[in-house]
C-alpha cells in the first residue's frame, strides 16, 4: 500500500478557500491517475470537482481524528499548513488553548481577554516539573530554560518575537516573573523585586498604543537575568534596540504617545506636579494628533502611581523622580512652542519673546529661554575660519525644535536605562550563568514603511536565520545520535538577503556613505541603489517598483516589502543642532546637565558644523544598530536558545476570534511553518521499538515477545512498507516519514476491522441465543397462565351447564314431555333437510375456490417461466457480446505480453480467481436448488393441512344435522331468566362501590386526623430546634472568626519567623565585616549567655505610635522553607518616606546588636530598615483586628442574650434546652477568655521595645519591691545560676539525635519546669524571668540546628507543648479549682505567650520538613506509578508528542517514586509524632494540611497534564488514593476532615471514569463532581484523550451540555482552575491537664551530664 492509496473514498483532504484559507474536503470516489480529477464532498454539502494535472497538485491529506487538538503540532501524521492552521483554531476557539507546542516553539494566541493562566498556583504546578508532561505554556519554556541552566551550566536565551499587539510584552512579562519566583523567594532577597519593577518603567516610557495594540513595546529590549550557584537571582541587565524616537513628535490617527506623558497629565491637578503647568493631553501638540488620548480600561493615574512605586523600588528618590517628570513635562511643552515665518519669502521665523509654552519650558530645564529662541530659529555656519549665524525657514526651525525633543527623550530614555542596569546590578559578584529575555518586534509591513520598518525586518532576517539554523542542527542531531544512515536536510537560508542589507556595498553601507556626502539626498541614494543592485549586479532579493522612482522592494523571509526611501537619511543621521545641546549643558538642573554632559557614554549626537575643508562625522544610527544586532546575535549564538512566536489572531482585538487568513501570515512571517518543513523534510514521526510493538504488535506475525520488539520491528516492517527510503531504524526509534504513521494506522484499522467482524458475528449468535431462550421460556410461561385460566373458564362453564341440565330435565320431564313427542318427529325432518342444503353449498364452494387457486398458480408459473427465459437469453446474449468484445481486447495485450513471465503469473492469479469465483458461484446454485427443494415440501404439507381441515368440517356438519334443536319459546324463557341474573350481579356490584368509597373517606377522616397531630407536634418540636440552631450557629460563628484569626495571627507568626531569619543573616554578614579587621574568638561555652536576646523574648512596651508606611501588608505570607514552591505575591514591604524619624533609634538598635555601619553594608541597613517597618506594621494590624473582633463578639452575644430573654419569656423551655443552653454560654466565656489571651500577645514589639528602652528597664528593675515567697514545693530541682547554661547546652542545644530519641517524651520540659519552680521558690523575680528567656532561646537554637531533622522537631514541639501547659497551669493568674497546686510567684504570662509561639514555629517547622520531602514525590507517587500493573499498556495508545531530550532529567537506573515512598514519608512523621506522645487531635490536623498539599498537588498537575486524563490513569490515580485513604484509617487519622480534603481529586478521577455521551451522562457528572468547579470540570472534559481505540473523545457538544448544565446550577462561582497549595489550616493545641510533677518520678540518664543538679 502507497501513499497514493490514502486517496481513497471517504478520505479527508484540505482544499484552498478565499476566505478560510482552507476548508476540509471529503473523497467522493477513490483517487484514478487517469482521471485527472478529484470528486470531493465540502463540508456545507456542495460537491467539488478538484483537479490534478500531476502528483504535486493533489491536496493536502487531513489527519485522523484521534490527533484533532494535539498539542505538539509536529505529533500530527500530516505535517503541513492546513493542519497546523486547524489544529491551532481548534485549540484556540473550541479548546480556549491559546499555548501550542510546534517541536522547540511555543505558539502563543493573544487571547485579547483575562485568563486564569497566571497565578501562583500555575507557577506551582509547573515549577520543577518536564516539559513534555505538562500542557503548553509560557511558565514551562521558562521552567525548562531554568532547568537547562542550572543542570548544564549554560546560559539560556528566550527570543520572543511576533506582531504589534500578538502578546510579546506580556509574555516577556511573566517569563520574568517566573524567574524571580523561582529564583528568588529561596533567598528572600530583593533582587527579584526590582526585576519586576522594571517592567512598569519601561512600559511608562517605551510603549505607547497603536492601531493594532494598546500596549504596544516600540522598542526591542534583552534583559540578562544573572543566577547564583544556587539558582538564585543575583543581579540583571538590559539591552534595548532602536526605540521609535518620532513618536515623541508625530502620532498617527487613533495611537498615541508613550504612556508616560498621558501619566502625567492625568495627575496635573495634584499639589506636587502643579509647578510642571501641564494640560490636558488634548492641548498639547505632541499628544492630541492621534485624537483618541484614552485607552478603554486603563487608568492612567493608577499607571503614573505604579511607575512611580517601580522608581522607588529601584532606588530612584522623590526629588529625581521629580527632575524626570520636569523634563517629560518640559517636552510636551516644547512641542507647543509657535515656531512663525517672516521675511520676503519666507526664509526667515521667530518665536515671539513672551511665549508661554517656551518661558515654561526654559524655566522646566533651567535654560535661558531667549537663547533657546535663537538657536532654534538660527544656524552658525563655520566658513574659511568664520562664523556666520544663518536664519533658517519656518518649516526647518519646526524639525530642528523636533529633533531636539526626540533628541532630549532618546537621552532621558538612555539614562533611564542606565539607572536600572545599576540598580539591577549585581550585589554579590558576577553571576555564574544568566538567562536572556528577548522581547524584540516582530516582521512588519504597513502600507508605508520606512527606516524603523527597514531595521526591524533587518532584525528579524538575522533572527529567522539563527532560528533556521538552530532547528536543522537540533533535527540533524537527533539522527547522529540515533546512528541513521541520512541525506543532509535542505532549508531556506535568507543568507542573500542578509547580506543585501548588511553587506559590502550594500543598503546600510550606501545609506551610510549618502549621509556623508555635504548634499546627499534620499533620491541619490535610490538611485545608487538600483544602479548596484539592478543595473550592474542584479541581486534576487532586491526590486524596482513599477511606478515609483523613490522606493525599492526587497524580497524577505517573509513577504516582499516596498520601503519609501523618504526621510532614510535624516533617521539616520540623528541630527540635532550642537548650539541647542550646549545650551542643555549648561542648564541648572542636575539631571538635565548629567544626560548632555555624558551623552558620549549613552548616545551620540551628529554635528552639523561645517569645518574649513574637513567634517567631522559620527556614528550613524543604522550603524549603531548593526553592531548591536550583531552583538545580539554573538550572544543568542553562544546560549541555548528557546522561542515563543506570538500571534495575533484578529486586527479588531475581539476575544476569541479567529482570523485564518491574518494568523497565516503570522506563522509564514514568525518561522513555524519553516519548523514544520524542515521536520516535515527529514523523519517527523519517531517511535520507540516498545512503543511501536505495543501499538502495531496486531500486525507482526509469529510469536510476540516484548522482549524482542527491535527484532520483530525490523523483520515486520519490510513486509507493510516495501519503500526502504520511507523508514530508518535508529539505536532506540524507528523514524518514519512524513504519511507512513497514517498509512500504518490504516491497516491495523483493517486488520481490527476483520477481527472485530468475527468477534461481533460471535458475540451476536451468542446474544441471539440468550434471546431465544428467554423468548421461549416467556411463551411457555404466558400459555402456562393462558391455558389455567381457560381450564377455569371451563371448569365453570361445565359446572353451569350440568346444572342447567338438571333444571332442564327436570321441567321437560314435569312439564313438556308430550309436546316434545308430538313436535320431535317434525323438528327432525326440518333439521336434515336445512343441514343439507347448508352442507351442499359449502362444498360447492369450496370445490370453485380450490379449481381457482390451482389455475392461478398453474398461470403464474407458466408467466415466472416465461420471464425466467427471456431475461436469461437476453443476459446471455450481453454477456457473450460483452466478453466476446473483451476477449478481443485481451488478445491484442496477450499478444504483446506473451513473451512475458509476469503476465503468465497474472493469467495464473487470474485463473485462481476465476476458479474461486466459479466454486462461489456453485455453491450459491446448490443452495438454492435447496432453498427450492425446501418450498416445495412446505407447499405439499400446506395441501395435505388443509385437506384435512375440509374433511374434518364435513365430519362436523354432518354430525351437527343429527343432533336434535330445542324449541323457541323454551329459549326466549332461558333468554329472560339470565337477564334477571344479570340485573342482579350488577345490583350487588353498585352497593359493593359504594360501601367501598364509605371506607375510603372513613380512611381519609382518620388520616387527616393524623396529619393535623402531626404537625401540631411538629410545629412544639420547630419551636425548640429554632432555639438550639440560634445558639449553634453563633458558637460555630464565634469558633469559625476565632479560627480565621488563628490563621491570620500564625500567618504573622511565619512572616516573623523570616524576618527574625533575615535579621540573623544581617548579623552574620556585620560579623563577618568585623572580623575582616580583626579576628575574634569566643569561647563556645559562653555563645549561649552573649546570644542577643531573640526579638519575640523582651518584655512588653506601650504601643508604638510612630506613623507607618502606606504599602500593604498580606495577612498570610508564605513559609520560608528552601523549595521552589512559592508564591509571586510575596510581601514587599515598601517605603515611600525617607527614613529619617526612626533613625535615631535604628542606630541605637544597631549599636546595641553589634551591627557594623561600614559603607560595605548600605544596602543590609536598609534590609533592616524593611524589617522594622514589618514589624510595626504586624504589630498594629494584630492588634486592630483582634480589637475589632473583640467589639464585633461582643454584640453579637448581647443579641443573643435578648434573643434567649425573648424566646424563654414568651413560654417555657424545656430542661435540656436550657442545659444545652448554659454549655453553649460556658463554651462562649470560654472562647472570650482566649480571645483575650490572643488580645494580649504582641510579641513582635518586644525586640524594638527592649533594645528602645535599656536604661528605663535597668531603673526599674531597681525600684522592684521583693515579691512575697509562695508556699514550699517538694520534689523540685535546683540549678546554681553558674551551671544555668551548662544545663541549657546539655539538655537543649547540645542534644544528639540518638541520645534524645531514647529519652521518656518531655524529660527535658519536666527537668526546665521543676527548676523553674526551684528558682521562683527562692524568691528572685529577675533570674526567674532571665532562666526562662534563656529557656527558650536554647529550643530556637535547636530547632534551628535540626531544622532538617523530623525526630527533633517532634521532641521539641513536644517539650515545647509540655512547658507551655505546666507554666500555664501554674501561673499566679490561673483560676484553680483545687488546692493541690501552689502557683508560681512571679508572673511568666509574656514567656508562657513566647512558648505559645514558639510550639506554633516548631509545628510548622515540622510540616514545612516533611512538605518539602512530599514536594518531588507526591506528583509520581499519586499520578505517575502504577499500582495496578499492565493496566496502562495494555491498551497500545498512539504515543502523539515527541519527547525533549534536554529536558528529561530523570535518574536513569534510580528508583522512581511510588505509592509506598510516599507512605514511607508520612510513616515516618507519624513515627516521629507518636514517638514523642503527641496528643491525637495535633496529629489529626498536621494530616489534615499535608494531605490538603498532596491533594492540590496532584490535582493541579492532572489538570495540566493531557496524559492524565484518559479511563485508565483514572484507574490507577483512583486505586493510588484509596491506598492512601486506607493507610490514614489504618492509623486513625480519617476524623477531622483529613480524608475528604481528597474529595476534588476523587471526583476528578470519577470524572475521567464516567460516561460522556449522552444527556444523562452530563447530568449524573454534574451532579456527581460537586467539590469541582465548572471551570475544572470543563477543563478536565476538554483535557480527556482516548487511551486506545476503545474510546472516543469528548465531543464538543457534549462539553456544551455539561457547561448549560453547570451554568444553571451554579452560583456566581469564582472563576477557579487550579487548587491553592499555599493554604494554610490554622492549627489548635489542645490544652491537656499535666500531673503533679515530683523530681523522684523522673528517670534522668547519666549521658545527659546533669548531674549538678540538686533534689530540693
Amino acid at each position: 500500500m502507497g501513499p497514493l492509496e490514502l486517496y481513497c473514498k471517504g478520505a479527508s483532504v484540505w482544499v484552498p478557500d478565499e476566505v478560510a484559507v482552507w476548508v476540509s474536503a471529503q473523497l467522493l470516489r477513490d483517487y484514478n491517475p487517469e482521471e485527472k480529477l478529484l470528486y470531493l464532498q465540502l463540508g456545507n454539502g456542495l460537491e467539488l470537482h478538484y483537479p490534478v494535472e500531476s502528483l504535486s497538485d493533489l491536496p493536502p491529506l487531513g489527519n485522523p481524528d484521534i490527533l484533532e487538538g494535539e498539542n505538539d503540532l509536529t505529533a500530527l501524521s500530516f505535517l503541513h499548513e492546513p493542519a497546523v492552521l486547524h489544529n491551532l483554531r481548534v485549540r484556540f476557539l473550541d479548546y480556549n488553548s491559546i499555548y501550542t507546542y510546534c517541536g522547540i516553539v511555543l505558539v502563543a494566541i493573544n487571547p485579547y481577554d483575562q485568563l486564569p493562566l497566571y497565578g501562583e498556583e500555575v507557577i506551582d504546578a509547573y515549577s520543577g516539573q518536564d516539559m513534555a508532561d505538562m500542557e503548553p505554556h509560557i511558565f514551562s519554556v521558562a521552567e525548562e530554560a531554568y532547568r537547562t541552566m542550572t543542570r548544564e551550566e549554560k546560559n539560556q536565551s528566550i527570543i520572543i518575537s511576533g506582531e504589534s499587539g500578538s502578546g510579546k510584552t506580556v509574555s516577556a512579562k511573566f517569563t520574568m516573573r517566573y524567574f524571580a519566583v523561582v529564583g528568588g523567594a529561596a533567598q528572600q532577597t530583593s533582587v527579584e523585586e526590582r526585576v519586576l519593577a522594571s517592567n512598569p518603567i519601561m512600559e511608562a516610557i517605551g510603549n505607547a498604543k497603536t492601531i493594532r495594540n494598546d500596549n504596544s513595546s516600540r522598542f526591542g529590549k534583552y534583559i540578562e537575568i544573572g543566577f547564583g550557584r544556587k539558582g538564585d537571582i543575583i543581579g540583571a541587565n538590559m539591552r534595548t534596540y532602536l526605540l521609535e524616537k518620532s513618536r515623541v513628535v508625530f502620532q498617527a490617527t487613533s495611537e498615541r504617545n508613550y504612556h508616560i506623558f498621558y501619566q502625567l497629565c492625568s495627575a496635573r491637578n495634584y499639589p506636587d506636579l502643579r509647578e510642571l503647568k501641564l494640560l490636558a493631553p488634548e492641548d498639547f501638540r505632541y499628544t492630541g494628533q492621534g485624537g483618541d488620548v484614552h485607552i478603554p480600561g486603563t487608568n492612567d493615574l493608577a499607571e503614573l502611581k505604579r511607575t512611580s512605586d517601580a522608581f522607588t523600588i529601584l532606588g530612584v528618590q522623590g526629588d529625581q523622580q521629580m527632575e524626570l517628570f520636569r523634563i517629560l513635562a518640559a517636552i510636551l511643552h516644547l512641542g507647543n512652542v509657535n515656531i512663525q515665518a517672516s521675511g520676503r519669502n519666507s526664509d526667515r521665523s521667530y518665536i515671539d519673546a513672551d511665549d508661554s509654552s517656551l518661558v515654561i519650558f526654559s524655566k522646566l530645564l533651567g535654560v535661558e529661554g531667549p537663547q533657546m529662541a535663537h538657536w532654534l530659529c538660527n544656524r552658525r555656519l563655520t566658513v574659511g575660519g568664520e562664523t556666520l549665524v544663518k536664519p533658517v525657514p519656518g518649516q526647518q526651525a519646526v524639525e530642528a525644535r523636533d529633533a531636539l525633543s526626540k533628541h532630549i527623550y532618546g537621552q532621558l530614555f538612555t539614562w533611564t536605562v542606565h539607572r536600572l542596569n545599576s540598580a539591577l546590578r549585581s550585589q554579590r559578584g558576577q553571576p555564574k550563568s544568566f538567562i536572556g529575555v528577548l522581547d524584540i518586534y516582530g516582521f512588519e509591513t504597513f502600507t508605508k514603511n520606512s527606516f524603523e520598518q527597514f531595521c526591524i525586518n533587518y532584525a528579524n532576517e538575522k533572527l529567522q536565520q539563527q532560528f533556521n539554523r538552530h532547528v536543522f542542527h537540533l533535527e540533524q542531531e537527533e539522527y547522529i545520535r540515533e546512528e541513521l544512515d541520512w541525506h543532509r536536510i535542505e532549508f531556506s537560508d535568507n543568507q542573500l538577503c542578509i547580506n543585501l542589507i548588511e553587506g559590502q556595498l550594500g543598503l546600510l553601507d550606501l545609506l551610510d556613505e549618502e549621509c556623508r556626502m555635504p548634499k546627499g539626498s534620499d533620491e541619490s541614494w535610490v538611485r545608487k541603489l538600483y544602479d548596484r543592485h539592478l543595473s550592474k549586479t542584479p541581486h534576487p532579493h532586491f526590486q524596482k517598483p513599477r511606478i515609483s522612482n523613490s522606493a525599492f522592494i526587497i524580497l524577505h523571509f517573509a513577504d516582499n516589502v516596498q520601503y519609501e526611501c523618504q526621510g532614510f537619511l535624516d533617521k539616520n543621521r540623528d541630527t540635532v543642532f550642537e548650539e541647542l545641546v550646549n545650551i542643555l549643558k549648561a542648564s541648572q538642573s542636575e539631571l538635565v546637565a548629567e544626560l548632555f554632559q555624558q551623552q558620549s557614554t549613552f548616545t551620540s549626537v551628529t554635528q552639523e558644523s561645517i569645518h574649513s575643508g574637513r567634517r567631522a562625522h559620527k556614528l550613524t544610527v543604522g550603524f549603531q544598530f548593526r553592531q548591536s544586532l550583531q552583538l545580539l546575535m554573538d550572544t543568542l549564538n553562544s546560549t541555548t536558545p528557546h522561542y515563543v512566536r506570538c500571534i495575533k489572531p484578529n486586527d479588531l482585538k475581539e476575544p476569541f476570534t479567529f482570523d485564518p487568513k491574518r494568523t497565516v501570515q503570522q506563522l509564514r512571517a514568525c518561522g513555524v511553518l519553516e519548523t514544520i518543513r524542515i521536520s516535515a523534510a527529514g523523519y517527523p514521526s519517531r517511535w520507540t521499538y516498545e512503543e511501536f510493538y505495543t501499538r502495531y504488535r496486531v500486525l507482526l506475525r509469529g510469536a510476540h515477545d516484548q522482549e524482542q520488539a527491535q527484532l520483530l520491528c525490523r523483520k515486520a516492517l519490510p513486509e507493510l512498507i516495501p519503500d526502504l527510503d520511507q523508514y530508518r531504524f535508529g539505536k532506540t526509534k524507528v523514524f518514519f516519514r512524513a504519511g507512513q504513521v497514517a498509512l500504518l494506522e490504516r491497516l491495523r484499522a483493517e486488520r481490527l476491522r476483520v477481527a472485530t467482524v468475527i468477534i461481533q458475528s460471535w458475540v451476536r449468535r451468542w446474544l441471539a441465543q440468550i434471546r431465544f431462550h428467554r423468548t421461549l421460556k416467556a411463551i411457555m410461561t404466558i400459555q402456562r397462565c393462558i391455558r389455567g385460566t381457560l381450564a377455569r373458564r371451563l371448569t365453570m362453564t361445565m359446572r353451569y351447564t350440568k346444572a342447567a341440565l338438571i333444571i332442564q330435565k327436570t321441567y321437560r320431564m314435569f312439564v313438556v314431555r308430550q309436546l316434545f313427542q308430538m313436535i320431535r318427529q317434525a323438528t327432525i325432518t326440518i333439521q336434515a333437510f336445512t343441514r343439507g342444503t347448508l352442507a351442499r353449498q359449502q362444498y360447492r364452494q369450496l370445490l370453485s375456490e380450490r379449481a381457482a387457486v390451482l389455475v392461478q398458480s398453474r398461470v403464474r408459473g407458466w408467466l415466472a417461466r416465461r420471464a425466467y427465459t427471456r431475461v436469461r437469453a437476453a443476459v446471455v446474449f450481453m454477456q457473450c457480446c460483452v466478453r466476446r468484445r473483451a476477449a478481443r481486447r485481451e488478445l491484442l495485450t496477450l499478444k504483446k505480453e506473451a513473451r512475458s513471465v509476469e503476465r503468465y503469473r497474472e493469467l495464473n492469479k487470474g485463473m485462481e480467481v476465476k476458479l474461486m469465483q466459479l466454486q462461489l458461484r456453485l455453491d450459491q446454485e446448490v443452495k438454492e436448488a435447496t432453498s427450492l427443494r425446501e418450498t416445495l415440501n412446505t407447499e405439499r404439507d400446506a395441501r395435505k393441512t388443509e385437506l384435512e381441515t375440509l374433511q374434518a368440517t364435513l365430519q362436523k356438519l354432518q354430525n351437527q344435522k343429527a343432533e336434535p334443536q330445542p324449541s323457541l319459546e323454551i329459549i326466549k324463557e332461558v333468554e329472560e331468566q339470565r337477564q334477571a341474573n344479570e340485573k342482579a350481579v350488577q345490583e350487588i356490584e353498585r352497593l359493593t362501590q359504594e360501601l367501598q368509597m364509605l371506607k375510603s373517606e372513613r380512611e381519609s377522616f382518620m388520616k387527616e386526623k393524623e396529619n393535623l397531630s402531626a404537625h401540631l407536634l411538629t410545629q412544639q418540636q420547630a419551636g425548640e430546634e429554632s432555639i438550639h440552631e440560634a445558639v449553634l450557629k453563633a458558637t460555630t460563628t464565634i469558633k469559625s472568626e476565632l479560627d480565621e484569626e488563628r490563621r491570620k495571627y500564625q500567618g504573622l507568626l511565619r512572616d516573623f519567623s523570616r524576618l527574625e531569619q533575615r535579621y540573623d543573616n544581617l548579623k552574620e554578614m556585620s560579623l563577618l565585616t568585623e572580623r575582616t579587621k580583626g579576628h575574634r574568638r569566643t569561647d563556645s561555652t559562653q555563645s549561649l549567655s552573649f546570644e542577643p536576646v531573640s526579638p519575640s523574648l523582651t518584655p512588653l512596651s506601650s504601643l508604638s505610635t510612630t506613623p507607618l508606611s502606606a504599602s500593604p501588608f498580606p495577612s498570610g505570607l508564605p513559609s520560608p522553607e528552601p523549595v521552589r514552591r512559592v508564591s509571586v505575591t510575596s510581601p514587599t514591604f515598601e517605603r515611600r518616606a525617607p527614613w529619617s524619624s526612626e533613625s535615631n533609634s535604628m542606630e541605637l538598635l544597631m549599636e546595641s546588636l553589634d551591627v557594623s555601619k561600614d559603607p560595605t553594608v548600605k544596602m543590609k541597613g536598609d534590609d533592616l530598615a524593611h524589617a522594622y517597618d514589618a514589624v510595626r506594621v504586624a504589630n498594629k494590624f494584630l492588634e486592630n483586628q483582634l480589637r475589632t473582633q473583640h467589639i464585633h463578639w461582643q454584640k453579637e452575644m448581647e443579641a443573643l442574650r435578648f434573643q434567649l430573654k425573648k424566646v424563654s419569656s414568651s413560654g417555657t423551655i424545656p430542661q435540656d434546652i436550657q442545659d444545652l443552653l448554659e454549655a453553649r454560654e460556658q463554651e462562649c466565656v470560654r472562647l472570650r477568655r482566649e480571645l483575650r489571651d490572643l488580645k494580649n500577645t504582641s510579641t513582635i514589639r518586644r525586640l524594638l521595645t527592649q533594645v528602645l528602652s535599656v536604661s528605663s528597664t535597668a531603673q526599674e528593675s531597681s525600684c522592684v519591691t521583693e515579691p512575697p515567697k509562695s508556699a514550699p514545693v517538694a520534689g523540685l530541682l535546683e540549678c546554681r545560676k553558674k551551671d544555668e547554661c551548662k544545663l541549657l547546652k546539655n539538655l537543649v542545644t547540645d542534644l544528639r539525635g540518638d541520645m534524645a530519641l531514647t529519652l521518656p517524651p518531655g524529660l527535658s520540659a519536666s527537668v526546665l519546669f521543676l527548676c523553674i519552680r526551684q528558682i521562683d521558690q527562692s524568691g528572685d523575680q529577675m533570674r526567674t524571668r532571665s532562666f526562662c528567656t534563656a529557656i527558650v532561646s536554647a529550643v530556637k537554637a535547636a530547632l534551628k540546628k535540626h531544622s532538617n531533622d523530623v525526630d527533633m522537631t517532634a521532641l521539641w514541639l513536644k517539650n515545647g507543648c509540655l512547658l507551655h501547659d505546666l507554666l500555664a497551669q501554674h501561673s499566679s493568674k490561673q483560676m484553680w479549682e483545687s488546692d493541690e497546686m501552689v502557683p508560681l510567684a512571679v508572673d511568666l504570662s509574656d514567656q508562657i505567650r513566647v512558648l505559645s509561639d514558639l510550639c506554633i514555629q516548631a509545628y510548622q517547622q515540622l510540616l514545612s520538613i516533611t512538605e518539602a520531602r512530599l514536594q518531588s514525590i507526591v506528583v509520581p507517587a499519586l499520578l505517575e506509578s502504577e499500582s495496578i500493573s499492565n493496566l496502562a499498556g495494555s491498551a497500545g495508545k498512539l504515543p502523539l508528542s515527541r519527547k525533549r531530550t534536554s529536558s528529561d532529567t530523570r535518574m536513569v537506573g534510580g528508583e522512581a517514586p511510588s505509592m509506598s515512598s510516599l507512605l514511607r514519608e508520612l510513616g515516618a512523621l507519624h513515627t516521629a509524632m507518636s514517638r514523642q506522645a503527641l496528643p491525637p487531635e495535633l496529629m489529626e490536623q498536621a494530616f489534615h494540611q499535608l494531605t490538603y498539599l498532596m491533594c492540590a498537588s496532584a490535582f493541579n498537575s492532572l489538570l495540566l497534564r493531557k496524559d492524565m486524563c484518559n479511563w485508565s490513569r483514572g484507574m490507577q490515580i483512583r486505586y493510588n488514593v484509596s491506598l492512601l485513604e486506607e493507610w490514614l484509617r489504618s492509623r486513625g487519622l480519617s476524623a477531622g476532615g483529613t480524608v475528604a480534603t481528597l474529595e476534588p481529586l476523587i471526583q476528578a478521577v470519577q470524572l475521567l471514569q464516567m460516561g460522556k455521551k449522552t444527556e444523562g451522562d452530563a447530568k449524573s457528572m454534574v451532579q456527581t463532581c460537586t467539590a469541582l468547579s465548572s471551570q475544572q470540570i470543563v477543563k478536565i472534559l476538554t483535557l480527556y484523550t482516548p487511551h486506545s481505540d476503545l474510546d472516543e473523545r469528548v465531543t464538543l457538544n457534549f462539553i456544551r451540555t455539561v457547561q448549560g448544565l453547570l451554568k444553571k446550577g451554579s452560583d456566581s462561582q469564582a472563576p477557579q482552575i487550579l487548587m491553592d497549595v499555599r493554604q494554610v489550616f490554622p492549627v489548635t493545641f489542645p490544652s491537656l491537664p499535666s500531673p503533679n510533677l515530683h523530681a523522684d518520678q523522673l528517670k534522668i540518664p547519666d549521658n545527659l551530664k546533669i548531674s549538678f543538679l540538686r533534689r530540693a
